[in-house]
């Protein structure tokens, strides 16, 4: 039988990379999808193409750092499912520079979609789980969250955040069977990469499928069990010589 097998399974970011990578390795092993994403037209066309294969998807534009748009996307998802079993918090911005030339903006930006969107989508997952006694929250990460680059202090302190949010969270679902965990991702070649020109050839790159197998690994231990902190990135990826 599937691994995930009449499970619902929440995943933002849902659209490209690694949130994409993930919703299929989770349709591949049964679940029920509810996605979501800031471009809502890229994410149906995601939601179309499992659909396609004969996947259960409910798919809804949503910026999770906002508090509205979260509520009635989990409302929708509650409605349609009436449960979430799992919650991958992948959705996530990336700005930076200088430290005296980041703007505002810039920073609230990365730290709305890391960090808040993590915070009101757990909660509003959290609500669903605590009544059933279980349910995994997944946080996506990054290195960054333990090995910062120079230039990064919008993503590094939001991925320091999510990393003190997960554990808190771990916490606080102790005692209704929700478990809380954090993987730490180095470099992917997503899209935000090669659209932007900062891919390089000098830096080792793994796919979102690789993250998509450890991320199924992490949520499919015994409900007992959390698989709390993982670091996973190319072999030859500098991380702690990081420069």
């Amino acid at each position: 039988m599937p691994q995930l097998f009449n499970h619902v399974a929440v995943i933002t970011g849902a659209n490209q990379g690694i949130g994409k990578a993930i919703a299929k390795i989770f349709a591949q092993e049964g679940a029920s999808l509810a996605l979501c994403a800031r471009n809502g037209e890229k994410l149906q066309q995601v939601a179309d193409e499992f659909r396609a294969d004969g996947i259960d998807v409910l798919a809804q534009k949503c910026d999770v750092s906002s508090e509205a748009e979260v509520e009635s996307f989990f409302a929708a998802v509650a409605e349609r499912f009436g449960r979430v079993d799992i919650l991958v918090n992948n959705a996530g911005a990336f700005d930076g520079g200088p430290l005296d030339t980041v703007s505002l903006d810039a920073w609230n930006n990365v730290v709305g979609s890391c960090l808040t969107g993590s915070f009101l989508c757990s909660r509003a997952a959290f609500r669903l789980m605590k009544p059933r006694n279980s349910g995994r929250i997944l946080n996506i990460g990054s290195i960054s969250a333990q090995r910062p680059r120079e230039g990064s202090a919008p993503y590094a302190a939001a991925k320091f955040g999510v990393w003190g949010l997960t554990q808190a969270i771990a916490i606080d679902g102790r005692p209704y069977g929700i478990t809380c965990s954090c993987l730490h991702p180095g470099n992917v070649r997503v899209e935000r990469r090669v659209d932007s020109g900062i891919e390089s050839d000098e830096e080792p790159m793994m796919s979102s499928e690789t993250i998509a197998k450890a991320a199924l690994a992490m949520v499919t231990l015994p409900a007992d069990v959390n698989f709390l902190e993982a670091i996973v990135l190319p072999r030859d990826q500098a991380y702690l010589a990081r420069g």
